[in-house]
C-alpha cells in the first residue's frame, strides 16, 4: 500500500511540474578527458561553465520566443600529459581561457533558432588554469603540474559566436528527428566554421526544436504556446570543423610571445554521444564527445575524447 502511495505521488509530481511554466534557468556544465578515461589527462582536459537564463517578454509575429543568457567559462589545454616539464616535449601548448559571455537566443515558430553571443576575458596566466589544474589534481591525488610557464602567453580575448539550428524532418511516431546544426565563431581566440546534424531517439515522444533541453529552448512564460515538458532521449551528433584560427594553439595575435605555439589543423571531424532528461525541476545530461586531432605533430595522434556532464535547474 506504501509503494502505491509513494508511485502514485511521484506520478503527481511529475505531471505537475510539467503542467508549469518556467521562465529562468540555472545551468552548470563540466567537461573533462576523466569523464572518459581514467588515463588521459591532456589536449583539452578540462572545462567549466555556469550560466544564467531567461525569457524575454517580447512578442514578434514570427518569433516562438527570445532567450538571453549570462555566462562564465574556463577552458584549459595541455600537452599529451600535465606533467613534462622539457619545452621538446610539448606536442600541444598548456594554455587557459577565461571569459563572461553574454547571448540573445531567438527561437522562431518554423522550428528553427538563432544565438548570437559574445565572450569578453583573458587567455593566458591570468586565466588561472594552472592554479585550478593544481586544485584539481590535489583533490583526486594526482601528481603536480609542472610546465605552465611555458604556456600561452596573457593577450585580451574577444569573440563573436553564432548557431544556427534548422529542424529537418521526424518519424511518424515523433521518436525520432533530425536537425540541421551549424556554428561560426570569430575573434582573438576561435576562428572557426562548423556544421552537421543532431538526431535524437527519444525514450518519450520528443519535443521541437522551440521547447527542447537538447537546444536549451525549454523555458516558457504566458507569452508562449508551450509548457514544461518532461523529455528523455538518446542522441548523436556528428559535426565536421573548419578552423581559421586557434589561439590556444597558435598563440595570440594580440601577443607574439609565446615560447610554444604549434600549427593548426584546419579539418576537424567532431561527433557527440550522450543522453539527456527531465527530473522535475532538474534537467540532466551526459555526452561522449570525440574530436579528430586539432594540431600537428602530436604524440597521441588518434583524436582525442572528453565527457561533459551538465545539470540546470528551472525556475519560475
Amino acid at each position: 500500500m506504501k509503494k502505491n502511495i509513494l508511485f502514485l505521488f511521484l506520478l503527481y509530481s511529475i505531471g505537475f511540474f510539467s503542467q508549469k511554466k518556467f521562465s529562468k534557468e540555472i545551468r552548470f556544465i563540466t567537461d573533462n578527458d576523466l569523464y572518459t578515461s581514467t588515463y588521459d589527462d591532456r589536449y583539452y582536459t578540462n572545462g567549466i561553465f555556469l550560466s544564467f537564463s531567461y525569457l524575454s517578454k517580447e512578442r514578434k509575429e514570427k518569433v516562438e520566443k527570445v532567450l538571453f543568457e549570462w555566462s562564465v567559462g574556463h577552458q584549459m589545454y595541455t600537452p599529451h600529459k600535465a606533467s613534462v616539464s622539457n619545452i621538446n616535449e610539448h606536442d600541444r601548448p598548456f594554455a587557459g581561457y577565461l571569459f563572461a559571455s553574454f547571448a540573445a537566443h531567438k527561437v522562431y515558430k518554423n522550428n528553427s533558432a538563432i544565438k548570437t553571443c559574445l565572450q569578453l576575458g583573458v587567455l593566458g596566466p591570468n586565466a588561472f588554469s594552472k592554479e585550478l589544474q593544481n586544485l584539481i589534481h590535489d583533490l583526486y591525488g594526482f601528481k603536480k603540474t609542472v610546465g605552465w610557464k611555458y604556456q600561452i602567453k596573457n593577450a585580451l580575448a574577444v569573440n563573436i559566436n553564432t548557431a544556427f539550428n534548422l529542424f529537418l524532418a521526424k518519424d511518424q511516431t515523433n521518436h525520432f528527428d533530425i536537425s540541421w546544426i551549424n556554428t561560426g565563431k570569430i575573434g582573438t581566440v576561435f576562428t572557426s566554421i562548423s556544421s552537421g546534424f543532431l538526431t535524437r531517439i527519444g525514450i518519450k515522444s520528443l519535443q521541437p526544436l522551440a521547447n527542447s533541453i537538447a537546444y536549451q529552448t525549454n523555458l516558457n512564460n504566458k507569452n508562449t504556446s508551450y509548457i514544461r515538458a518532461i523529455e528523455s532521449f538518446f542522441f548523436i551528433k556528428p559535426t565536421v570543423r573548419y578552423a581559421f584560427y586557434d589561439a590556444t594553439i597558435q598563440g595570440s595575435f594580440l601577443n607574439t610571445n609565446s615560447p610554444i605555439t604549434r600549427k593548426l589543423v584546419p579539418l576537424i571531424f567532431n561527433i557527440g554521444i550522450g543522453f539527456q532528461f527531465t527530473a522535475n525541476q532538474f534537467n540532466l545530461g551526459y555526452t561522449y564527445n570525440y574530436n579528430s586531432n586539432t594540431s600537428k605533430n602530436l604524440r597521441f595522434d588518434n583524436g582525442h575524447t572528453y565527457g561533459r556532464i551538465q545539470m540546470s535547474y528551472i525556475l519560475r
